[in-house]
């Protein structure tokens, strides 16, 4: 079986392993996020593709869910001391050693997908973890500053999530995009899976901003392979992160089922929504056009996050055979 799945950070990274824990014979693609991508010190860092990155290859601070495992902060000691920011962005020495290695690549020429591939490499994942495209893509919010002109003023969603710690946002604008094209491979593994599946990470500036990508949102509109979500919000809010900020930002409501219909029928055929939370909700998604099941929907454990990508499978190969049931009767009425 062939799996490709769109994934943000942390809980992209997470669910990621309870779908290899799941379907261990698989052959899995990742479609990782570039839109919190910055440059700080001189250096080219890649949240959501690093948090992948350890987290499949077990150099991931688990506590934390981002950074490394036993990590030392020597240099960022240093620049402190030298009075040399951003403090609000810390950098730990391991960490470090990821992004001078990627930003060398960068300035020798290299794209983005062959530096990924590099780095993966030392880590030997089970997976096969590509960048959403080899192009610069950053993605910004519009939030209020009153000495701003005007009042607001955009900022780089990292300043606005670990610096101001997420306030109301007015609008998300993804920086570069209308310049930016799939990278290699993305669209090869949209086409070729028998699953895409769309982990519980933020709807907005994590898969929001890969199927922003020109070309992607539409290949997965057309792929064969049963499309499959997981709800990023529970009872109303979401598990972790800001997605109910930018949700707003956006004009969606922040539920569980409005989430399905801010995807919409055209790119999801199924969605998965927590069992005691939202239940209520599956009828609401179902009549917008996409097939929905309650099952428990908190990572809580290595055995919790394996349901939950066990139902996600379920759900696509039950679509797959109604799927293929229904080409049958087609085929026959027509002969």
């Amino acid at each position: 079986m062939r799996i490709t799945a769109l994934a943000g950070g942390v809980g992209g990274a997470r669910f990621l392993r309870g779908l290899l824990a799941a379907a261990p014979d698989a052959t899995v693609t990742v479609i990782g996020n570039i839109g919190d991508d910055m440059t700080m010190h001189g250096l080219r860092i890649c949240p959501d593709l690093d948090t992948v990155m350890y987290t499949l290859g077990g150099g991931i601070h688990e506590e934390q869910g981002w950074g490394r495992t036993e990590e030392t902060f020597g240099v960022a000691d240093e620049l402190k001391a030298y009075g040399v920011g951003p403090d609000w962005f810390t950098l730990g020495d391991k960490d470090i050693a990821t992004h001078l290695v990627r930003t060398q690549m960068l300035g020798a020429g290299y794209p983005l997908s062959e530096v990924t591939e590099a780095l993966c490499t030392r880590w030997e994942l089970p997976v096969r973890l590509l960048p959403s495209t080899d192009e610069r893509v950053e993605t910004h919010v519009v939030v209020d500053d009153a000495e701003a002109p005007g009042g607001r003023r955009a900022v780089h969603f990292q300043e606005y999530w670990v610096r101001m710690h997420a306030p109301d946002a007015h609008a998300i604008v993804s920086v570069g995009v209308e310049n930016a094209k799939p990278a290699p491979g993305v669209l090869e593994a949209i086409a070729e899976a028998d699953v895409i599946v769309l982990p519980p990470s933020n709807p907005v500036v994590s898969i929001g901003t890969i199927l922003d990508i020109p070309g992607i949102r539409r290949a997965v509109a057309d792929a064969a392979a049963p499309v499959v979500g997981l709800s990023p919000i529970v009872g109303g809010g979401p598990v972790r992160g800001m997605a109910d900020k930018v949700l707003a930002a956006v004009g969606v409501e922040v539920s569980a089922a409005a989430v399905a219909e801010h995807y919409g029928a055209d790119l999801l055929d199924g969605w998965l929504v927590d069992a005691e939370a939202d239940a209520g909700a599956v009828a609401r998604v179902q009549a917008a056009g996409i097939a929905c099941r309650a099952v428990p929907l908190m990572m809580s454990s290595p055995q919790a996050t394996q349901a939950m990508a066990q139902a996600a499978l379920d759900l696509a190969a039950e679509l797959a055979a109604t799927k293929a049931a229904a080409a049958k009767t087609a085929t026959g009425s027509a002969s």
